[in-house]
């Protein structure tokens, strides 16, 4: 049969509304499934059980309480076609081309987020940049039989298998725009060269990212970017090209913001900034370095710069001490991304899979986050922000879409015929997912205070 045949013929399976309905909430086009699904080499004629979009739609909705059974899957597969489908058949399909097709769906779903709706708020540093990308990973624990795979930590006495997904969000638009599921031992600065950079990013990451072919790719790519100072980095004046004691020089001066030359080949230069904290955050993070050692406490000198925040940025001086810290403190958006994962997406419930099927369940999950609690999320918030003035907090929405996926359809619905503001699904977001009425600011409020240099 030929590829056009058989998507004709494959496209043409009734599916049942609740499935296309949840794709459609989702933003998935079904029919763009099956396409893949050819494509990938998953489906060879077609199916009589167990479609692609199905399958898709099973294994995000089942994605939102852990790594779903064979059993789990089928039984959510019947519940839409009603055809009793085995958990050995769904078994022999989740395999590699499984993986290769929610794999190309994932990116289809980020490709189009990214290029649909861009941010309304043009009245900040933000409007100075085409994309604000802020790259960090989280680890998940598995289990000891997926070691070998994925590897961990082990000693004589014990052995701690995780994986690493390392994840990259764009705060301007609101968006993710890469995932990528590593083993343990892939750290971040190994996965520092594979972000995608283009001309006008303004990338934020923190120490562990930081090295001087980095800082180099950004300048020849023409992204700008804020680092915080890595202890052993060393600057050179740019006048005698000697070394600078940095502690030195803060501690005479207090401060400072100057040019200064990075010790690799090229002699690659960076704005330096540097200004004092308060004794107290000075304190807790000499507590911090010193837990983290485990014993073997850093030098003194070391030690003694933690009374000023450093960092080395491409921006220019009319960006400010003041504005870098607050720029750069929105890194902290994907920390709180990554709460909102862990408290509602059990990833730490898996049943007995091998690394393949894991690494599908884990896309699926990957996909269910970028197109609901990442689209939705925006949509909504700029939809409640528009009618009450107030803001979505991001881990109430992920809780509340986690507790119930029609909450999925009802929002999804709701956008689609005009976002009415009297609606009950409008009412419930200001009730239950708005942040409460506060002094300290939201993460919306410190955005939006941050002027355009």
């Amino acid at each position: 049969m030929s590829r056009s045949a058989q998507i004709n013929e494959t496209t043409s399976i009734s599916e049942p509304p609740s499935v296309c309905h949840f794709l459609d909430s989702l933003g998935i086009d079904p029919a763009e499934i099956e396409v893949l699904a050819i494509e990938t080499g998953w489906q060879k004629e077609p199916p009589k059980k167990i479609t692609p979009t199905r399958l898709i739609a099973a294994l995000c909705q089942e994605s939102v309480d852990g790594t779903p059974s064979y059993n789990d899957l089928a039984s959510a597969l019947d519940h839409s076609s009603k055809k009793l489908p085995s958990k050995q058949a769904v078994g022999e399909r989740m395999n590699g081309p499984c993986l290769e097709l929610i794999t190309h769906l994932l990116q289809r779903a980020i490709e189009k987020r990214v290029t649909s709706e861009a941010s309304q708020d043009h009245r900040n540093l933000f409007s100075a940049f085409d994309r604000v990308l802020v790259q960090d990973s989280t680890i998940i624990k598995l289990p000891s039989w997926l070691f070998e795979e994925f590897s961990g930590v082990s000693n004589a006495h014990s052995k701690v298998c995780n994986a690493r997904i390392q994840a990259t969000y764009d705060l301007k638009h609101m968006c993710f725009v890469a995932f990528s599921i590593d083993p343990y031992c892939k750290n971040d600065s190994s996965s520092a060269p594979e972000l995608e950079l283009r001309k006008n990013d303004l990338v934020l990451r923190d120490r562990g990212y930081l090295s001087m072919a980095e800082i180099r790719r950004h300048i020849e790519v023409g992204a700008d970017f804020i680092n915080r100072h890595k202890t052993g980095t060393v600057y050179l004046d740019v006048e005698t090209g000697e070394p600078l004691d940095l502690l030195k020089i803060l501690r005479k001066k207090g401060r400072i913001d100057r040019e200064v030359i990075l010790a690799d080949k090229p002699g690659t230069r960076v704005r330096l900034v540097a200004a004092p904290v308060d004794r107290a955050i000075g304190d807790e993070r000499r507590r911090k370095a010193k837990k983290e050692t485990k014993g073997h406490d850093p030098s003194r000198a070391v030690l003694d710069l933690m009374d000023w925040t450093i960092y080395t940025t491409s921006l220019p001086e009319r960006v400010d001490f003041k504005q870098l810290l607050a720029i750069y403190g929105l890194r902290w958006r994907i920390e709180v991304i990554f709460k909102a994962w862990k408290s509602h997406m059990n990833f730490q419930v898996i049943h007995r899979v091998s690394a393949l099927e894991l690494r599908i369940c884990l896309t699926a999950s990957l996909v269910t986050i970028t197109l609901g609690t990442g689209h939705l999320y925006r949509l909504c918030h700029a939809k409640i922000l528009e009618h009450t003035g107030r803001d979505l907090s991001l881990l109430k929405f992920s809780k509340y879409l986690a507790k119930d996926l029609k909450n999925v359809e009802e929002i999804s619905q709701w956008l689609v015929t005009g976002a009415d503001q009297g609606a009950h699904v409008c009412q419930a977001l200001v009730k239950y997912c708005c942040y409460d009425k506060r002094k300290r600011l939201n993460y919306h409020e410190k955005r939006r205070r941050i002027p355009t240099p």
